[in-house]
């Protein structure tokens, strides 16, 4: 059943896109360059605070309406990439945080005058298995010396804060291999040349980083929760994350279904327009459903979260189903316009890279996978 307010929300959404076509995103992209106007376009409307309480500036929703903004932000052809770390971050520090660090970051971020666009979990040796981390921060009194490396850390350049994972006890030591891991809020604007950013050439433009560590000093009052519960702590972020995710590529999904359906109804050979062609339309309409199929997924897995859920059941499934959909349309579309597909000025081709990244991240779909087989079905572990 539809949702009016969500309804309203898709329309003003829709509509700020609209300020920023395919010339636009195209210029980006060619340019390697981020979209600053976009993002500030989208904090000024308060999108990026969504999910921040009323009573800290913010618009106090839940990611139900979350996953509306930035599905049909995809749908419009633009890329959430840019700036939805904002969003799903907020999933660690609003169940987590302290009182005094609500009310010292999230009117900064509700504002616009603070970016927390970083998440710093990945890590080259450890890749998926988040476990094997080895940056490690240091307790010294009254604060942690970070030491380390990240890669894959996007919009770090672009971001005034960013929340890390790191070890506070070595692995070795612990009972759990998910225990004795932190979560903390970094302020870069104090990091000075204890971090060092390099960039990573990708076939997208989504401002990915590797980050070193390098006695990075970290205030204890920044650690959000309990000292080696971290790993609990940042699955309220990843859950949401996949939840978020699942909705980009949803959006994406619906992106090419709806240029396809177009082309495929406007582009004529042999004195007919392709789209009557069965062998063009069937593609199309059975990407659809996998879409909408995934949306229903996506819903559920939304409606839990904002009602407590912490399982990440319905987050895992939804960011598979969603990812694999978009994928299914990214090809049909690309067959549909045939060689125009490949041409940057149809924007399919731009879409096409980077609706393929979400088969891989931020959780690679065999993971998902063997979580459903040993999670859901209770099945033994494959590793």
């Amino acid at each position: 059943m539809s949702d009016p307010f969500r309804d309203q929300l898709r329309t003003a959404v829709r509509a700020l896109c609209a300020d920023f076509g395919n010339d636009y995103w195209q210029a980006a992209d060619d340019e390697r360059a981020y979209p600053h106007e976009f993002v500030d376009a989208l904090t000024e409307a308060g999108y990026l605070a969504c999910l921040i309480p009323e009573e800290y500036g913010g618009m106090g929703l839940g990611v139900r309406e979350a996953c509306v903004i930035l599905e049909e932000i995809n749908r419009s052809g633009a890329n959430s990439g840019a700036c939805h770390a904002q969003m799903y971050t907020m999933g660690t520090l609003l169940r987590h945080g302290s009182d005094e660090q609500k009310q010292r970051f999230l009117p900064g971020i509700a504002a616009g005058e603070l970016r927390l666009q970083a998440f710093a979990v990945t890590e080259p040796d450890a890749g998926s298995d988040t476990t094997r981390i080895r940056t490690f921060a240091e307790r010294r009194g009254d604060t942690y010396v970070v030491r380390g490396q990240k890669v894959f850390i996007s919009r770090v350049r672009q971001s005034d804060l960013m929340v890390l994972l790191a070890r506070t006890t070595p692995l070795p030591e612990v009972e759990k291999r998910t225990g004795g891991l932190s979560v903390f809020i970094v302020d870069l604007r104090d990091a000075g040349d204890r971090v060092r950013v390099g960039a990573i050439d990708t076939m997208i433009n989504h401002e990915s980083c590797e980050v070193f560590f390098d006695g990075l000093e970290v205030p204890a009052a920044n650690r959000i929760g309990e000292e080696g519960r971290g790993f609990r702590h940042i699955m309220s972020g990843m859950n949401a994350e996949r939840i978020l995710l699942a909705s980009e590529s949803i959006g994406d999904g619906l992106y090419f279904v709806d240029r396809a359906s177009d082309y495929a109804s406007a582009r004529k050979v042999f004195d007919r327009p392709i789209g009557e062609n069965q062998g063009v339309q069937f593609p199309i309409a059975d990407a659809y459903m996998d879409v909408r199929a995934a949306a229903a997924v996506r819903d559920e897995a939304a409606r839990e979260y904002d009602a407590g859920e912490t399982r990440g059941h319905g987050p895992n499934m939804a960011k598979y189903l969603a990812s694999r959909a978009a994928w299914k349309a990214a090809n049909a579309a690309m067959d549909t316009f045939g060689g125009w597909g490949m041409a940057s000025e149809y924007g399919i081709e731009r879409k096409f890279r980077e609706a393929r990244l979400y088969m891989v991240a931020p959780v690679a779909n065999n993971l998902v996978l063997s979580h459903v087989a040993t999670h859901v079905l209770g099945m033994p572990r494959s590793f």
